[in-house]
């Protein structure tokens, strides 16, 4: 049997990199690319060349350029027959990797047999200049090119050298030294990029009723439902009970449609005429750009939509005959909602679909993505084992792809990326995988990019204004149990504008208040949810260069709704884990009553005497102590953000039978027909009580969190509340306390809201220990 790895090996690591090039001053940095560490590079930027001599026997020139630096060569395209080409190109060389004194810039003409030098200049490293942004770029200069005796030539060639970091406009878009192997297509496949997930939107279809249809058989009643089709989603209607050919339904059909509208909504009138055969009566197409859009819940106008009926006739190509039937419908873009497209635990956006709906940001994430140690050969090449690592991240629209590192198990990426924040109780997620596509698009036989492990930070258990570096185990469950893949070290920090819009927010809602006064079902936000995850993935598998179905599928949290044995036993231990905290009290009380320390008895029994001869005194008492106990874990406060835990997810020692199930496909893989019905309808059961016990344990959690200082600015609210009810109640008599409350409790429906109160918003924002969970 495997040994258990020790505890430490998937620890949260803190680290001190010399950040900025300068390291951290106080709390905050200094520079302006100050997340990351200063990688120096040499660059190379060909701009063009003229006057080049011809070299073959029609006295023309195919000409291109190689830069040279030691081992590392990098070369632009050629030109046929072209004595003034433009490459504008720029090559970048790693510092670290530099092993010669010289850059070479060799001008060659390209021919079959071998390639002639038509020229060359040379430059010192000791003599380049350096660049550091926001200095303007190095103006190109014109050069005579030298044969190898360093006599002129004739020919010039355009030219900027000079050393910078990674914060230099170039970087992005040069050939680097360390990817000298990828060559063409392949080149576009591990540079970093920044990508948007398409604007998503709640498609409502309210099917009304329909007008003057004309059912083939008229002798029998019709059974008339209606289908609607938009791309790959494909929804119909329950059967009219009206059993004629003017049937009604009032049927709301939801859909998830994205921003640029690419399809067509597809209507078709359907008469179920018997077993599995459908006729259909009519169809309409209507395109979602002519779609009303809104706001709020206010009613849209309804409108009649004629019907076509596609007849074939023989010999003849396909005829539309118009005709009198049609569909009465309100149909309208829903702004007002939020488009889930994340799991509801880890989602880095609440925000409305609608601009107009947005409130101003309340701040600024900014993450530096460092490098990452240990990782495991993912691939083998020439009989090695090999990784080519790269790291996406994603938070509300953006996510940003780095540039892969070839070959290497401790990659060093030092990029550093920002986003905007409206909301803090949100969570960025940050994964690591190996690059199988770097020959050019997928002529690598459908290989999928491995995944090597993610991480995931709430922005809310972040102080303001902190740098976080840490070093952030990477934890993946394969099927034979939980492993280490490596560590991805990052530099984190949240910046806040207003500390008082922020602290405003704890009273909102989580999302928009359609969700509240117009709430869609549980299965309903499920389908939808699963319709924006494969939309969203499949745009993004659609840009240049892509990001990948997987990768997205992943970043997402897709498959994280299926059944685990794993996952529900840990949900358990998390209700344990919460009411122990009730079990500790009373054994803690169970101590008082049998005088196991005679001084803790006397003080409850003088405490016990006061509160029943001063009743008012009880509520200030309990947030008085509420509030010591708060101010009391001050110091224990956690210092780090949370991170994937194993033994919270319950990934130690599992039994392989467990495993096997968790890894099983949906539907199961079993030979037999019934057993796999069975077996599915009880995953997909256990799947939902999972999922409720997981909420359960949430709300035990939030309780704990509220003076754990997890969420450091909703302990710092609830602890001021305490010191302030305390204060209050102390100076207002008790039976005015209870007759207001009394009254509040029963008060008029007229006036309660729709929407969460205010310390409910405030509890639902609260950090649970979700976050952790792998």
């Amino acid at each position: 049997m495997q040994r258990p790895h020790p505890p430490e090996d998937f620890a949260l690591k803190e680290t001190s990199p010399h950040l900025g090039g300068g390291g951290i001053a106080g709390d905050k940095l200094t520079s302006t690319y100050d997340l990351v560490e200063q990688m120096q590079y040499l660059y190379v930027r060909v701009v063009k060349a003229k006057d080049l001599p011809g070299k073959d026997v029609s006295g023309s020139c195919d000409p291109y350029v190689e830069v040279k630096l030691g081992n590392y060569k990098g070369t632009t395209r050629h030109f046929e027959k072209k004595s003034n080409p433009e490459w504008n190109q720029v090559f970048a060389f790693s510092k670290d990797r530099i092993q010669s004194s010289v850059v070479e810039v060799l001008v060659k003409d390209k021919d079959l047999v071998k390639d002639d030098i038509i020229g060359r200049v040379m430059f010192d490293l000791n003599e380049i200049p350096k660049r550091v942004p926001p200095d303007s770029p190095l103006a190109p200069q014109w050069y005579r090119l030298e044969d190898r005796k360093s006599d002129k030539v004739r020919g010039e060639l355009m030219l900027a050298v000079w050393m910078g970091t990674q914060a230099d406009e170039a970087f992005p878009e040069a050939w680097h030294s360390d990817a000298a192997t990828v060559g063409g297509e392949g080149i576009a496949n591990i540079r970093s990029k920044v990508y948007l997930s398409p604007k998503l939107w709640y498609l409502r279809v309210n099917v009304i009723e329909a007008q003057d249809l004309q059912p083939s058989d008229k002798t029998r009643f019709p059974e008339v439902y209606v289908k609607a089709i938009l791309g790959n989603q494909a929804l119909r209607t329950r059967v009219s009970q009206s059993r004629n050919t003017n049937p009604l339904w009032n049927e709301d059909l939801m859909f998830v449609a994205a921003e640029p509208f690419e399809e067509h909504l597809v209507l078709s009138v359907e008469d179920r005429v018997g077993q599995n055969k459908d006729e259909v009566l009519g169809k309409c197409v209507i395109p979602l750009h002519l779609v009303d859009r809104r706001l709020d819940y206010k009613a849209v106008h309804t409108k009649w939509f004629n019907l076509e009926k596609h007849v074939v006739v023989e010999g003849e190509k396909k005829k539309e005959t118009r005709f009198a039937s049609r569909i009465h419908l309100r149909i309208c873009l829903d702004g007002g909602y939020h488009v889930l497209d994340e799991s509801t635990h880890y989602s880095s956006d609440l925000r409305p679909t609608a601009k107009q709906l947005w409130k101003q940001s309340i701040g600024v994430l900014e993450l530096g993505i460092l490098s990452a140690n240990g990782l495991l050969p993912m691939k083998t090449k020439d009989g090695r084992g090999t990784t080519d690592a790269y790291c996406v991240s994603k938070y509300g629209q953006k996510w940003i792809r780095t540039r892969t590192i070839i070959d290497s198990s401790t990659p060093k990426w030092n990029e550093q990326y920002t986003w905007e924040v409206y909301d803090p109780c949100t969570v960025i997620t940050i994964g690591v995988f190996d690059n199988c596509h770097l020959h050019g698009g997928d002529k690598s036989g459908g290989a999928k990019d491995s995944r090597i492990g993610k991480v995931r930070i709430r922005l809310s258990t972040l102080e303001t204004d902190r740098v976080y570096t840490h070093s952030y185990p990477l934890l993946v469950l394969h099927p034979s149990g939980v492993k280490k893949m490596g560590e991805v070290q990052l530099a984190v920090r949240f910046t806040c504008s207003s500390l008082l819009n922020m602290m405003h927010i704890y009273s909102q809602p989580l999302l928009p208040k359609m969700h509240y006064l117009h709430p869609l079902s549980v299965t309903q936000l499920d389908n939808l949810r699963h319709q924006a995850t494969q939309i969203v993935s499949m745009r993004l598998s659609r840009a240049e260069p892509p990001l990948r179905k997987e990768v997205v599928e992943y970043m997402l949290d897709v498959d994280s709704h299926m059944w685990s044995m794993r996952r529900s036993r840990a949900n358990f231990f998390r209700i344990m884990g919460v009411l122990s905290g009730l079990i500790a009290v009373a054994r803690w009380f169970d101590q008082i009553c049998n005088w196991k320390n005679p001084l803790t008895t006397v003080l409850i029994h003088i405490l016990f005497i006061i509160l029943i001869l001063y009743p008012e005194l009880i509520l200030p008492t309990i947030f008085l102590y509420l509030f010591l106990i708060g101010v009391w874990h001050f110091r224990w406060r956690p210092r780090h953000p949370p991170h994937m835990d194993i033994r919270l997810s319950h990934a130690e020692n599992l039994h392989p039978d467990e495993l096997d199930e968790e890894f099983d496909t949906f539907p199961t893989s079993r030979p037999s027909d019934i057993v796999r019905m069975r077996y599915d309808r009880l995953r997909s059961v256990a799947g939902r009580i999972q999922t409720v016990v997981g909420d359960l344990a949430t709300q035990g959690e939030r309780l704990q969190s509220l003076l754990s200082w997890r969420d450091p600015r909703a302990t710092a609210l609830f602890v001021t509340f305490c010191l302030i009810a305390a204060i209050v109640l102390y100076v207002t008599p008790f039976q005015v306390v209870a007759l207001l409350m009394g009254f509040y409790v029963l008060r008029h429906p007229r006036f309660r809201h729709k929407l969460p109160s205010v310390p409910l918003n405030f509890f639902r924002r609260l950090p649970a220990r979700t976050d952790s969970m792998l």
